[in-house]
């Protein structure tokens, strides 16, 4: 080995002590003179005096730039003087001891695990070895191990494994080697090859020996071998080896030995090592058998139970409660198969993807409990709540797309213009001439009006003993006499509410509530009787005042026309109804501590007391004939209405309920989205209801979420609203396996459990359930008729059918803008030559939230304010309104009928299997090729794992700075207009966090509508913006739950941030490229952020922070005092913000001017 010169850090007196024994030992280096041994003796120990003495001198042997570490190892290496070696070692163990990891890695990195190996191999060979030698070699091992990544090779290599467990076996009884022997036992263990190979060597039996029952002497040794074992048992082949030899039910007597004499709690280590040797010998099928073959379940639950009431034994009743959800028997879920109960057969299959694979599955083969050792349950589940599994918005490194030729503009098999040519028809406003109007405020002709109807009462049986018939039912009287003959439908001229909904057949419905109904004050005895003719007359609560766009009736006439997979013949009270915003806050809910782990507790509480469990149907899809289970003495459940989802439920005690989602038609899973109804339930009583089969592993139920309540009683008084609702939430891992086939090939995967308790104010109400506001095809066909209704000679606006779905729904086109003032050539063209805005919604069903931002969108297009008059005169606006009529109809969460998920179909779409995606993209190609790229394309979404509304872009250098592709300059240069739209709305808009925007592509999301817009049709401004569907975080709304006036609000606010975009991007403002600063300084305060460590750095220089909307606050103009000069610069304007004091009318405050109406 070559000498090392001694040096000393600048700053150390080169006269130091220690710098002088130092350098004496290193002289001594490779000096083989008699009377060396007796002076290193001298010189080690003195150093080593000082280094116990001085924490000076310990700073001074490791400090940056001396090499006392390289002269301390050297000598060690080669000293032969045993005295002299244990000096050294005792320096060493002294060093690494006091000074934590930094010192470790000193020495790591400097050669010092190999010379401490080559060392023990060395004092292996002596006979006997030098106990203590020994005793400080493992010591220094056990401390270096956990800092040398290749320390498992190492040992391995140099044969170090077979010394320490000879050594082990030599001295079981003596306690002061023994220790340290664990203790590199336990390092090396780490590496899985050496974990098999001392399994092999017995030491998982010599384990056994140390480990015993409860005593209070060597406890500490005790906890090492624990520690110890519970990482051999990681090893599979261990597992088996201690399931062989019947150690499961010697750890669980072990463990009760604790439990029970442990009465102070002074131990809760040692109990806690025992549960993990049991938490990894579990990971293994024959472990968990093991442990429930011993009564596993049964033990840990009454030894939990006993610790719960002491708050410092949490992290034995978590282990314990982890190991009972593993060891629970995985089941299959209770249905016949986990496809959808609802078929539907496509035109044709395609030819790969998930939908082939169902369509190539044999008969026999659905849904399989996985049996293998593969098992997914994390280390620590705490009931505590972590930080929210972001999956969908954590950006994983492998999923940034790193393709640059990706990242460019680039047209994919785009369509020729003949192909094209079909769109012409669908933008008549490029060529309308308006020679036929009359610009005096009327038309020539009128747009047809819809037929009037008088709405009657609806009656509602009273008598709890009358029977459904025709005879107790009173029919509503509608004018309009031909119904719809389609198979399946079958609708009435009436409306009948009766059983707890509005029923569309002639004859009763299935399922349901007679509603005994008092108006002005409710009966104390709900059980008194009634004659059998009495009928109580409840007349529709009077909304229209409060919801303009909601007609009862008309819903009605919608109904008819929507058509279904299952034949829906009723309709949900909530939709019929319609729905007032309550006018109290609701905040987000703090979950009590223990909640989750309570509820789980009770979960394992059917298997130790399976006679507690009732394990009854009480409605089930499945059976055709009959899906409802009336006994009298349950709850009764339907969804068979428009956007409704529950499949079965299982009554599994007297005031609890499992239940189990749909899957998507034509697929195995995604169960999320939920609709249904409850009826039949006593007033003051807690009901838990257990969702069993969802599927994403969080959710923000864990965060303060609550579903959603429709009472119908409170509707009838005055009160028709969703309302949050549900105490002891949570979202957590159940026993359920999901196969590798719904899996989609991942195996060991569980099910996951959402479950809320809800307490009836009111007796024999009927409630209604729902993921999210409800909001159904047909809501939107009554709002666009509605919508159309209010139109005024100001407004073009023209409602096409983009295209007919799978299912045979209208998927509606909206063309929305300003009619011209007159027929002039200006005015023509002004019209002919606005900007175009495309948006589009609800391409996921299960997103409602989507649809209540798209109604609070339109309806601010068709106001009559002048702020939506200058958004006309600005834009034309073309919005799809609902990309998938299907699965919102059909009760979906993320599919349409074709079975895929429509978002990702955008770049090859099928015109058979996803026709609305292929016409909408076909509407964007077609404005490609005319030179008429939309300047905005919009696409509304809901997300679940998230707060607040924001917005996912578009940016090859913001892609670029997150990874460690090498771009040039030209690769990276774009207009920063991408970020100008959603910092408008950070200013304007509540609910809005800048924040959580992303302006990466992922790979992942190559074929969704934002990136394929943005890459093949060339609109920069190209987002999708998401709403949660929890609340938020920040801003005005900082605590609260969204509801639906936030989420129209978040509509309207969307508008006006066009309005303030259409300014920034006049000629006038773009003469002034500071406009863009702030979005550049943004930009790379967000890219300095988030870069990796080691990727590279970027130093702006200069950054300039947000300021607050210029002219608008919340979507209000200012007043005409307080209004800006269109010439002043506004809040995206970077350097010194400079005010125009001179009053200026913005053109958002402009009169609306009279316009006739332009009729079809």
């Amino acid at each position: 080995m070559n000498k090392p010169k001694m040096t000393t850090e600048k700053g150390v007196p080169s006269n130091s002590r220690v710098v002088m024994l130092l350098g004496q030992l290193e002289r001594m280096n490779g000096e083989a003179v008699p009377g060396d041994a007796e002076m290193a003796r001298h010189v080690t120990g003195k150093i080593l005096h000082l280094i116990q003495t001085q924490e000076k001198t310990r700073k001074e042997m490791t400090a940056k730039g001396s090499s006392g570490m390289e002269v301390i190892l050297a000598a060690l290496e080669n000293m032969q003087d045993l005295q002299a070696v244990l000096n050294i070692l005792c320096i060493l163990n002294e060093l690494v001891s006091v000074g934590g990891g930094n010192r470790v890695g000193a020495l790591v990195s400097k050669g010092g695990t190999a010379i401490l190996l080559q060392l023990l191999l060395s004092a292996s060979k002596d006979v006997p070895p030098s106990e203590e030698l020994m005793l400080q070699l493992h010591s220094i091992l056990a401390k270096v191990g956990p800092k040398d990544k290749k320390f498992g090779v190492k040992v391995r290599v140099n044969g170090a494994l077979n010394i320490t467990v000879n050594l082990l076996k030599q001295n079981l009884q003596n306690h002061k080697l023994l220790l340290p022997c664990l203790q590199v036992l336990r390092v090396y263990s780490s590496n899985t090859v050496n974990a098999v190979s001392l399994g092999k060597n017995g030491v998982v039996e010599l384990l056994f020996k140390i480990i015993g029952p409860y005593s209070k002497k060597n406890t500490s040794i005790l906890k090492v071998a624990l520690d110890t074992l519970a990482v051999l048992l990681k090893s599979k082949a261990n597992s088996r080896r201690a399931v062989d030899r019947t150690y499961v039910p010697a750890l669980l007597a072990i463990y009760q030995d604790w439990h029970r004499n442990d009465t102070r709690h002074r131990h809760a280590h040692i109990r806690k090592g025992i549960l993990g040797c049991i938490r990894n010998v579990t990971n293994i099928k024959l472990g968990r058998k093991a442990f429930l073959d011993a009564d596993g379940m049964r033990i840990l639950y009454s030894t939990s139970t006993e610790c719960l009431p002491v708050r410092t034994l949490d992290p034995l009743v978590n282990t314990s409660s982890l190991i009972m959800r593993k060891c629970f028997p995985k089941n299959r879920l209770p249905v016949p198969t986990i496809k959808s109960v609802f078929q539907y057969r496509l035109p044709h299959v395609p030819a790969e993807g998930p939908v082939a694979q169902l369509y190539r599955q044999p008969p026999e083969v659905d849904d399989v409990v996985d049996e293998s050792d593969d098992n997914d349950d994390a280390d620590t589940e705490n009931d505590t709540e972590n930080d929210e599994d972001d999956g969908d918005c954590c950006l994983q490194n492998d999923d940034i797309e790193t393709d640059l030729d990706k990242l460019r503009p680039g047209d994919q098999a785009s369509r020729t213009m003949e192909e094209l040519r079909m769109y012409e028809c669908f933008f008549s406003e490029l060529s309308e001439d308006f020679q036929g109007y009359r610009f005096d405020g009327s038309s020539p002709c009128q747009t047809p009006s819809l037929p009037s109807k008088s709405l009657s009462c609806i009656v509602v049986p009273t008598a709890p003993d009358m029977t459904p018939s025709d005879s107790n039912l009173v029919q509503l009287e509608c004018t309009d006499k031909a119904l719809d003959q389609r198979p399946g439908v079958g609708l009435e001229q009436a409306l009948v509410r009766e059983l707890g909904r509005v029923a569309l057949d002639g004859g009763a419905a299935p399922n349901g509530q007679r509603l005994a109904a008092e108006s002005e004050v409710e009966r104390e005895d709900d059980c008194s009787s009634h004659s059998s003719g009495d009928q109580a007359v409840l007349e529709v609560p009077d909304t229209a005042a409060l919801l303009p766009l909601h007609d009862p009736e008309l819903y009605v006439e919608m109904v008819k026309d929507t058509r279904s997979v299952p034949h829906y013949s009723e309709v949900a009270y909530p939709d019929y109804f319609g729905h007032i915003a309550p006018t109290y806050r609701e905040h987000i809910i703090e979950r009590l501590y223990g909640v989750q782990r309570s509820k789980i507790f009770q979960d394992i509480e059917r298997m130790i007391h399976p006679n507690d469990i009732l394990d009854k149907v009480v409605y089930d899809l499945d059976l055709h004939s009959c899906p409802v289970v009336d006994d009298g003495e349950c709850l009764k459940f339907n969804s068979l209405f428009e956007s409704g989802n529950l499949r079965k439920a299982v009554q599994v005690r007297k005031f609890e309920y499992d239940l189990i989602l749909n899957s998507d038609i034509n697929s195995n899973h995604y169960h999320q989205w939920f609709y249904f109804e409850v009826s039949s339930m006593r007033a003051g009583t807690p009901y838990r209801f257990n969702i069993i089969n969802c599927e994403k592993s969080n959710s923000q139920f864990n965060y303060g979420m609550q579903v959603l309540m429709y009472s119908v009683r409170e509707a009838i008084n005055g009160r028709p609203c969703w309302v949050r609702t549900g105490m002891d939430i949570c979202y957590y891992k159940n026993h359920f396996s999901r196969s590798s086939i719904a899996a989609g090939g991942q195996k060991g995967k569980s099910y996951y459990t959402m479950t809320f308790t809800v307490t009836f104010q009111h007796k024999d109400d009927v409630c209604y359930f729902a993921y999210h506001y409800p909001y159904t095809y047909s809501t939107l066909k009554m709002h666009l008729q509605k919508l159309e209704a209010l139109r005024t000679p100001q407004i073009y606006l023209r409602q096409d059918v983009l295209c007919e779905t799978l299912g045979g729904n209208n998927c509606p086109l909206l063309t929305i803008t300003a009619m011209p003032q007159s027929t002039s050539n200006d005015q023509i063209c002004q019209f002919r030559n606005r900007p175009y805005v495309f948006l589009t919604a609800r391409v996921h069903p299960g997103e409602t939230n989507a649809s209540w931002v798209m109604k609070g969108t339109l309806e601010f297009l068709m106001g009559t304010g002048p702020v939506a008059q200058s958004l006309r005169e600005a834009y034309i606006f073309k919005i799809v309104p609902m990309l998938n009529p299907d699965g919102v109809v059909n009760g979906n969460h993320r599919c349409s009928l074709s079975g895929e998920d429509l978002n990702r179909q955008w770049q090859r779409p099928n015109p058979d299997l996803h026709p609305t995606i292929f016409h909408a993209k076909g509407l964007l190609q077609y404005l490609s090729a005319i030179q008429r790229v939309p300047l905005v394309y919009c696409d509304y979404h809901g997300h679940s794992r998230k707060k607040n509304v924001f917005m996912y872009g578009c940016s090859i250098k913001e892609t670029v700075w997150q990874t460690d592709v090498n771009a040039t300059s030209s690769d990276l240069h774009e207009d920063l207009g991408y970020r100008t739209l959603p910092k408008i709305l950070s200013q304007i808009a509540p609910a809005f966090s800048m924040a959580s925007c992303s302006f990466v592509v992922e790979k992942s999301k190559e074929s969704t509508a934002r990136v394929v817009v943005w890459r093949e049709i060339g609109v920069q401004k190209s987002y999708t913006m998401e709403s949660t569907l929890c609340g938020c975080d920040q801003g005005k709304y900082k605590g609260l739950q969204i509801g639906t006036r936030e989420l129209e609000e978040m509509g309207a606010q969307f508008c006006v941030a066009l309005l303030k975009l259409k300014r920034l991007s006049s000629p006038l403002e773009l003469r002034h490229a500071s406009h863009f600063l702030e979005a550049e300084g943004d930009l790379i305060e967000t890219s300095c952020r988030n870069t990796r460590a080691g990727a590279g750095s970027c130093t702006p220089t200069w950054a300039l922070r947000g300021r607050r909307s210029a002219d608008f606050s919340r979507g209000t103009p200012r007043s005409p005092s307080e209004e800006v000069s269109p010439s002043c610069p506004c809040s995206l304007t970077g350097g010194r913000r400079q005010r125009n004091t001179t009053p200026a009318v913005l053109c958002a405050s402009l009169p609306p001017r009279s316009i006739p109406v332009r009729s079809h």
